[in-house]
């Protein structure tokens, strides 16, 4: 597994002491530092079934200055998403897991992250 963490976010420290506390086999990718490409974008909003507006942080003040919220939500619109995210990484949600199983969750609560330690478990 890998998980992408801000060490800001609360959410990502809370998922990582899930991880330990069940020695979770993972890496860590400090995303901001070493941010997606646009390729690794799209293979992982497909591995998580979701669109890039699903998992775009429309409160960050970068997302106000690009006015990403009136932005449209359809597939002729879903390349520049994904480029913005790829721009401006703090706009990513926060934490996601890659899941050995080729899928992902964004591990926002406890269930999500117990669902991906299941998810690597079996695919060993």
């Amino acid at each position: 597994m890998e998980i992408w963490i801000n060490p800001d976010c609360s959410k990502c420290r809370s998922a990582l002491s899930l991880l330990d506390a069940e020695a979770a086999d993972y890496t860590v990718r400090h995303y901001l530092e070493d941010p997606p490409s646009v390729p690794e974008l799209r293979e992982v909003l497909r591995r998580l079934g979701l669109e890039p507006w699903d998992v775009a942080r429309l409160g960050e003040p970068v997302a106000a200055e690009l006015d990403l919220a009136s932005w449209p939500r359809d597939e002729a619109a879903r390349e520049r998403w994904i480029e913005a995210l790829a721009r401006h990484p703090i706009l990513i949600q926060r934490p996601i897991i890659t899941v050995d199983d080729a899928s992902a969750v964004v591990a926002r609560s406890p269930e999500a992250v117990a669902g991906a330690i299941r998810a690597s478990r079996r695919a060993r």
